[in-house]
């Protein structure tokens, strides 16, 4: 797995205002495995959900591993901050 670091932090946020599957996936990836960011599921969560959306299958495969590591509540949370970017971005 290649380094994430803040410079392709941006890039991917950029790409993902764009809808592009890829750097949401990228994205989630970065908040599920710290890099560049610290670990934080509920992002990755979201962001995965993103991607899946989108149509990424190892989205919802890292999604599902996510979900298997939260709670209820994060996962809510999660979802609710996807509708929400969704809501801006989409």
């Amino acid at each position: 797995m290649a380094c994430i670091d803040v410079d392709s932090l941006t890039q991917y946020e950029a790409d993902a205002k764009q809808g592009r599957a890829d750097a949401l996936y990228n994205l989630g990836l970065a908040y599920s495995t710290g890099q560049g960011v610290g670990v934080d599921y509920v992002a990755a969560h979201k962001w995965f959900n993103l991607a899946a959306i989108k149509g990424s299958d190892i989205a919802k495969r890292w999604r599902a591993q996510i979900a298997a590591e939260m709670n209820t509540s994060q996962i809510a949370e999660a979802q609710r901050l996807a509708r929400e970017w969704l809501s801006i971005f989409h």
